[in-house]
């Protein structure tokens, strides 16, 4: 009988929160900068044992085609979704597969994520549309989520995928701002902000 003392370390970098402000707002709380979440995880299975199997050789399925060996491992995944982690226990002394002597759940959908794209630069020329996106944000625990959008120089706007363009040259500080409404813990409302710089 394999003793499993399995070690599961989530990499689930969620952002501070910080309120929302509210829209045309130029005086509201600050919101911090968004950051990349990653969607990773290691797995420790070192201090397995089975003192009547000997060595052992452990295999992981990650649950999107990704197959690891070791005792130690780590993966990054693709996409916010959620997986289930198979461990295949192999006894080296005989080549019996024990078949998914763990398995093990891995959500990334249950965390507040407040991250948005702005064009493929932060620098921009006047007039040149910029195509902002928070597709990747999320509020999990909200039914009604709002995405909020001061481009900090006179306009708003919402959607989860806008269009502007800066008609003066200067540093607009972004901000995008998720809005919650319902049930319990909801309404709640988060900010991020990343600085475009707007040249002639």
């Amino acid at each position: 009988m394999l003793r499993c003392c399995l070690l599961v370390c989530g990499v689930l970098l969620a952002l501070p929160a910080a309120r929302a402000q509210q829209a045309g707002d130029t005086l509201s709380a600050a919101c911090p900068a968004p950051r990349v979440v990653e969607l990773c995880v290691e797995l420790d299975a070192s201090r397995a044992v089975d003192p009547g199997a000997g060595p052992l050789t452990f295999r992981w399925d990650m649950g999107d085609g990704t197959q690891l060996t070791g005792p130690i491992v780590a993966h990054c995944y693709q996409a916010r979704k959620q997986y289930t982690v198979q461990l295949d226990v192999v006894e080296e002394a005989t080549g019996e597969v024990r078949r998914a002597e763990k398995l093990i759940p891995v959500d990334f959908t249950q965390e507040i994520v407040l991250n948005f794209r702005a064009g493929p630069t932060d620098t921009v020329r006047v007039g040149q549309p910029v195509v902002f996106d928070a597709l990747d944000s999320q509020l999990p625990l909200c039914q009604n989520v709002v995405v909020l959008w001061d481009f900090r120089d006179g306009f708003v706007t919402n959607g989860r995928r806008v269009q502007h363009a800066f008609r003066r040259p200067g540093q607009y500080p972004v901000r995008m701002s998720l809005r919650g409404n319902g049930p319990d813990s909801c309404p709640t409302s988060h900010c991020v902000s990343r600085t475009l710089v707007v040249v002639p």
